[in-house]
Formats: structure tokens, sequence, C-alpha cells
């Protein structure tokens, strides 16, 4: 079994405990299935990885495992992309509709390119806005996750990055993001430590060096999925 699958089931389990003795229906036939549009990078795309092994078909799948009846995504989602090209491509996207959930990761580009941080806390309003925008208005359905630290990976060490630097950078952008979503209410889901504190392992990478691997998305979703869960429970 690929060590992602073990993390994933991990997941599963954590939200079993979650549920407690909360009643559940014993089919999801007369639930009504849920939208989800996810919002990205390379790191929502899963670059490297198998389609299954993407953060938000991994998260899709262990609601569904709790009786939570979510779609797998559509993702918009493109290795490189920065705030700015993300938000064209929503916009290249349109009409997208409504969806009943949303998710958003985006910045490391921004940081990777040396942009300010007061450019990204625009360009990240922005997103986020049209992010509750397509969650029907709602901003109790969108989840916003922090941007993983990469200058732990031996990507960073060949290129002779500064860890701490990048570190440094990271939170700050981290920062911004947290205080805007705290400031309206949006879940934030806080991924950087577990990145740090396992990203530069070989199982949690893809070839490159770089990427995360299906175990570290697991890793993600068992962070996410409680939070989702809480925000689509019926």
């Amino acid at each position: 079994m690929p060590p992602w699958r073990n993390a994933l089931l991990a997941a599963a389990i954590a939200l079993a405990a979650l549920a407690g003795c909360a009643r559940h229906h014993s089919t999801m036939d007369d639930r009504m299935t849920h939208s989800y549009l996810a919002l990205g990078d390379s790191y929502t795309i899963g670059e490297g990885v198998a389609h299954e092994g993407r953060w938000p078909v991994q998260l899709a799948h262990a609601l569904r495992e709790q009786g939570i009846a979510l779609d797998d995504p559509r993702i918009i989602a493109t290795t490189g992309w920065t705030t700015d090209e993300l938000m064209a491509a929503v916009n290249a996207a349109e009409p997208l509709g409504q969806w009943d959930f949303v998710t958003l990761l985006i910045g490391v580009n921004n940081q990777y390119r040396g942009r300010s941080v007061a450019d990204y806390r625009g360009e990240f309003t922005e997103v986020l806005d049209r992010a509750v925008k397509l969650a029907h208005g709602n901003e109790s359905r969108v989840v916003v996750v922090s941007i993983p630290d990469w200058g732990v990976t031996p990507f960073a060490v060949k290129q002779a990055r500064d860890p701490g630097r990048i570190a440094a950078e990271l939170d700050a952008y981290n920062a911004v993001a947290r205080e805007i979503c705290a400031a309206r209410g949006i879940a934030f889901v806080d991924i950087t430590p577990v990145s740090r504190k396992r990203g530069a392992e070989p199982v949690m990478l893809v070839e490159d060096g770089l990427h995360p691997s299906g175990a570290m998305y697991a890793l993600w979703t068992q962070q996410v999925a409680p939070v989702a869960q809480r925000l689509l429970a019926p």
C-alpha cells in the first residue's frame, strides 16, 4: 500500500473520531452532493503525482468515507502560477457557476519570484473575494490552506537557497493570508509546520525533489478534512 494511502486511512479514522456519536445515514443516496472547486498552483494540481494522490482528490475521498457527499474537485491550478495568474485563469474559465465548497492555496510562486508581500496582500484578497463569490457568496464554505515551506527540500539545497530567508518570507505571506481570513471568518488551515517537519524526507517528495508526494498530501488532508467536515456537515 502506498505511504499516502496509509496516511489517508489515518485521516479517515481521525474524522470518524471527530464525528463521535453523531448519527449518519446508512447511505448518501438521499443527501445532496456538494460540488467542489479547488484553486491554486502546483500544490493543488499535484505536480508529479497521480490524479488520486492530489490532496483535493484525497480530501473528497476522505469526506465521502465519513458520509459527506463531496464530488471530486474541479481543479483550476497550474505549476508556476502566481496569485495574479490564477486570477486571470479563473476569469478565463468563466462562467464557472456556483460551488458548494471552494479551497484556495496560492502564493509560493509570488515568493519564489521575489514579489512583495504588499502585492500579495492585494492580489490574494482579490482571489479570495472571487473564491467566496464562487461559493454562493458564503464565506463559511471556503477554506484557505497555507503555503508550504519548500526551503527544506533537496531542490532548495541544490540551488544553494537560504532556508532561513525562504522560511521568513513564507511566514510573512502566510501571516497576511491568515490575517485576511481571520477578519472575514474564513477557515485557514496551517500545513506549513508539517511541511517543514517532514518535507525533506524522500518519501514525502516526488522525483524532482521539490514537489510533495501523495504521502505529504495525505498529511495535509488529515488537517484539512476535519475543518471541511465541520463546514459541510448538515
